[in-house]
């Protein structure tokens, strides 16, 4: 029982967003709540310039945007919560996406001044395809932005959700007074607070005792929205949350500590436990006796002063315990692990066992990729780590003749993170590297320097799109190769990819040889 009692407490999520919404900083403030940081901006990169936890990449602190997603636990009210914060800028959405996969909710972080923005369009698009639930978090109350109702049905027609307020807002901007909680039925009064907590007043509606905390206007106006609210929309059920129809909608001011609480209280109480996740096989319940899961990204340089790299597992079923034997299915060998790490972003410390649900960082000498699977010893294959068919490309070449050594381990890193994709020309073994956005190519100059001292430089290629090929006629695949040499490449682990310079050449190669499968993603 006290194992299944443990899979329970689990609240796995990932926060997303456009980029600029808040993000980080709201899981700054859920940590704040968590107690895992007692400042919000602990980290100090010097005494002037405070920067948030889960940004811990040099670049990221000067940019101010989140590069990678990074991993962070804690527990509160007798919960575990294990938080992925995303990047929210598009270039790297690749990390995104596989991010979403090893999540069983998701909080969106919208801005009240901008409403929904294209990025959090598209990965909304994700939550839809896998059926997450998700929450709503509509963020910068203190700043003047769109009327309540007005970003409700923005948000309905827009992310394709039916939503749900569960607080709202007494005013906004200068005038913004705090949120009413309409799932506690409490009143939460604003002072903008960057450190620390505002109080909670239980106060009935109707009393005059809201007309002297808010004043006679307001608390009239209060009393209105939440009547229209009740006559819009039905009340809040928590199985339409848990399969994805409904959007709860929280009101506030991440910056401020403000709003948050309501957030993470009705979280840990409606959010989904360890879900069942879908292998190739068959489906894997999370209560199960036997330990699986699977690699949903590669980081390296967590610690710049050691070389290492770490996958990050998540456990999909029973428990994952230090130092026992585990099958890596695609290399087929028995692997243990003695120093199995738990995160609070760069901030990590050995644990002993880890259940369902938890994300496990396993020191990885080169034996994993994204997408690989652990187990107790079944042949299981997880599926739905995607990587996308790149957008941009350049040549690499290296500035610093006596660094080769370092500029390919580098590259073989970074790659292995699913940052970017590499392929190597069949025709002169130039490498091409292939991204979704302009910013990747500066993260991978910047982090080649400053991680492995090596330079590179940049040269340009003119590239349409880079496509996998395969086909069952392996006289095809040959006569292919041979009559397109020139646009013919392999990627990191020696597959054959097409190079195509512009879409009608795509569109003409797909037409001459019809036994030739063409694919955009590299799961196949």
């Amino acid at each position: 029982m006290a194992y299944e009692q443990e899979i329970n407490r689990r609240r796995t999520f990932a926060i997303i967003s456009h980029p600029d919404a808040g993000k980080t900083t709201l899981t700054e403030k859920l940590l704040l709540y968590g107690g895992a940081i007692h400042v919000a901006g602990a980290v100090k990169s010097n005494k002037i310039k405070k920067t948030a936890t889960s940004d811990w990449m040099e670049i990221e602190k000067q940019r101010g945007i989140s590069v990678a997603t990074s991993v962070m636990g804690f527990e509160y009210r007798g919960y575990k919560i294990n938080i992925l914060d995303t990047p929210g800028h598009q270039d790297f959405a690749e990390d995104t996406f596989r991010t979403l996969t090893a999540v069983d909710s998701v909080i969106i972080v919208v801005d009240a001044a901008k409403g929904v923005e294209a990025q959090t369009r598209k990965l909304m698009q994700v939550c839809t395809m896998r059926k997450t639930p998700v929450m709503i978090f509509v963020n910068k109350m203190d700043r003047e932005g769109k009327d309540p109702f007005d970003l409700l049905d923005e948000l309905e027609a827009e992310l394709g959700i039916g939503v749900r307020p569960l607080s709202w807002p007494i005013n906004m901007g200068m005038k913004f007074k705090g949120v009413y909680n309409i799932y506690q039925e409490k009143l939460n009064l604003y002072t903008p607070d960057k450190q620390k907590v505002s109080e909670t007043v239980a106060v009935d509606i109707d009393s005059a005792e809201l007309d002297a905390m808010v004043g006679e206007d307001d608390a009239a106006k209060l009393r209105q929205d939440l009547e229209l609210i009740d006559g819009v929309y039905d009340p809040f059920d928590v199985k339409d949350y848990l399969a994805a129809d409904i959007a709860p909608v929280f009101f506030g001011s991440a910056l401020n500590t403000f709003g948050v609480r309501e957030l993470l209280d009705c979280f840990v109480e409606i959010a989904p436990a360890p879900l069942p996740v879908e292998a190739e096989e068959r489906r894997v319940v999370p209560t199960e006796e036997a330990f699986t899961g699977f690699v949903f990204k590669i980081h390296a340089n967590m610690d710049p002063n050691h070389r290492s790299c770490i996958a990050f597992v998540k456990v999909c079923s029973g428990r994952f315990e230090r130092n026992v034997n585990y099958k890596h299915i695609r290399l087929g060998k028995m692997l243990k692990f003695s120093a199995p790490t738990a995160f609070m972003a760069q901030k990590k410390e050995t644990v002993d066992e880890a259940y369902a649900g938890d994300i496990v960082g396993l020191p990885d000498t080169g034996n994993f990729k994204i997408g690989d699977t652990l187990t107790s010893g079944e042949e299981l294959h997880f599926k739905g780590l995607p990587s996308f068919s790149p957008e941009m490309f350049k040549y690499i070449e290296n500035a610093d003749p006596m660094k080769t050594k370092q500029l390919n381990k580098g590259l073989e890193q970074l790659m292995g993170e699913g940052v970017a994709q590499l392929f190597t020309h069949a025709n002169n073994n130039r490498k091409i590297v292939g991204t979704v956005g302009q910013l990747q190519f500066e993260v991978i100059e910047y982090r080649l320097l400053h991680e492995y001292g090596a330079q590179c430089r940049w040269e340009p290629i003119s590239l349409y799109k880079a496509c996998w090929i395969e086909s069952d006629d392996a006289a095809e695949i040959e006569n292919f190769k041979r009559r397109k040499f020139q646009y013919i490449a392999t990627d990191k682990d020696g597959r054959d990819v097409f190079l195509a310079e512009s879409g009608y050449l795509l569109q003409m190669a797909q037409a001459d040889f019809p036994k030739i499968r063409f694919h955009f993603t590299s799961e196949f």
